[in-house]
């Protein structure tokens, strides 16, 4: 008994030290987002009786309070999406990395299923554990299309609270965040330019929706090279805003203070309607982001909502019921699967050494290639280097 306690104990402590590595790592480079360099300076003006910083393209906040203390609340959501990140990388997508050197497509189609599933979790945990209500108004999304988001930001969180928003569109699997090219030797982002050349592939098995809480030249970029291709059918224009309380960081999660209500206001533009030029396009950008100060001005000061009835035009594609059982369905899987691989690591050596192996694996090829992400890359541009050469053969014969 006192060697199984011995055991248990030493695989506890190693559990505990890659959370504490995995919480370490993510807010030191979440903290290198708010460096005064990496942003433009821009007009500062009062909103709700915080001082706010109006940069060219997005909206920032910075909060002062510190006063909160950690609350169960916000260990558990974080501990949560840790272990169920960390062991889905591990037993859920590990198995299926050798498909990348045989069909990146259906790897990256398989692959995306299995992100939307733990994408899902902070989901089910922001309505159902912590009562955060949603609301999305204006436009909506149609179903298939291929767009780009743009955001305003409100809070470092924004990102992860858009979830609540597209996973009634059914727009989980799709989406892709774009970030500034500094970025880019963080793990698990991507090169733009890489990226958005293989997502503009049309092989029949991807439509995305590219996220973006950009500048100008990020914007104009993205939308210049999916454009090149025809793969670009329109423009999401989302407002969020937050009519109670507002978490400005990580910290404000972990201390417990999780937003009440979330609002999102979609516009919808057809890229048939958008510029086409570099310039044009920078204006027309800049537009949309003035007429977003003041739909959020109207907001706060006229009943702190966007739409009088409340409801998109169009309607989500999952109904309330649907998006109900996706969530019980979300919390009860990562709720067990995190457990059952613990239990699986103890009882079993080979998982014992299939871990360790895709640790070692990902440390490696983080440390030779750059990222997974990059090997994926490559993989897809051998792939599609050699369509080439086949169907040229073909056409010469």
């Amino acid at each position: 008994m006192q060697a199984l306690f011995r055991r248990l104990l030493k695989f506890s402590l190693v559990v505990l030290y890659f959370f504490r590595q995995g919480i370490v790592t993510i807010f030191s480079w979440k903290r290198s987002l708010l460096h005064p360099e990496s942003f433009p300076v821009g007009r500062v003006f009062r909103d709700q009786g915080r001082q706010s910083v109006s940069i060219l393209i997005f909206r920032w906040t910075i909060s002062t309070d510190h006063r909160a203390m950690v609350s169960w609340k916000g260990i558990y959501f974080v501990l949560a999406l840790f272990l169920g990140s960390f062991f889905g990388s591990i037993f859920m997508l590990g198995p299926f990395l050798p498909l990348m050197f045989i069909s990146p497509a259906w790897y990256r189609w398989i692959t995306d299923c299995v992100v939307a599933t733990w994408l899902t979790l902070p989901v089910a945990l922001l309505e159902m554990v912590f009562g955060a209500k949603v609301v999305v108004t204006g436009d909506g999304f149609v179903p298939g299309e291929r767009s780009v988001i743009i955001m305003n930001h409100r809070t470092r969180m924004d990102w992860m609270f858009l979830w609540n928003c597209l996973l009634r569109y059914s727009y989980l699997r799709l989406e892709k965040i774009c970030l500034k090219s500094s970025l880019k030797s963080i793990p698990g982002f991507a090169n733009t330019k890489a990226r958005s050349n293989e997502f503009a592939e049309k092989n029949g098995l991807q439509k995305y929706e590219y996220v973006l809480h950009p500048r100008t030249t990020g914007f104009t970029f993205v939308v210049e090279r999916l454009r090149e291709g025809d793969n670009l059918d329109a423009i999401h224009d989302i407002t969020v805003a937050y009519p109670q309380n507002i978490p400005q960081t990580e910290k404000h999660l972990l201390n417990g203070n999780f937003p009440k209500e979330i609002h999102f206001h979609v516009q919808r533009y057809p890229i048939e309607t958008v510029p086409s030029s570099k310039e044009e396009l920078q204006l027309w950008c800049r537009k949309r982001w003035e007429e977003k100060e003041e739909r959020l001005r109207h907001f706060y000061e006229d009943g702190k909502c966007f739409s009088a009835t409340g409801q998109s035009i169009i309607p989500p594609c999952k109904s309330e019921l649907r998006v109900l059982t996706v969530k019980c369905i979300s919390l009860l899987y990562w709720t067990v699967f995190p457990l059952g691989m613990l239990v699986l690591l103890y009882l079993y050596s080979f998982a014992r050494w299939y871990f360790a192996a895709m640790i070692i694996f990902f440390v490696v090829q983080q440390k030779i290639f750059g990222g997974l992400e990059l090997i994926e890359l490559a993989c897809h541009q051998y792939f599609r280097k050699q369509q080439k050469l086949h169907n040229t053969k073909i056409k010469n014969n």
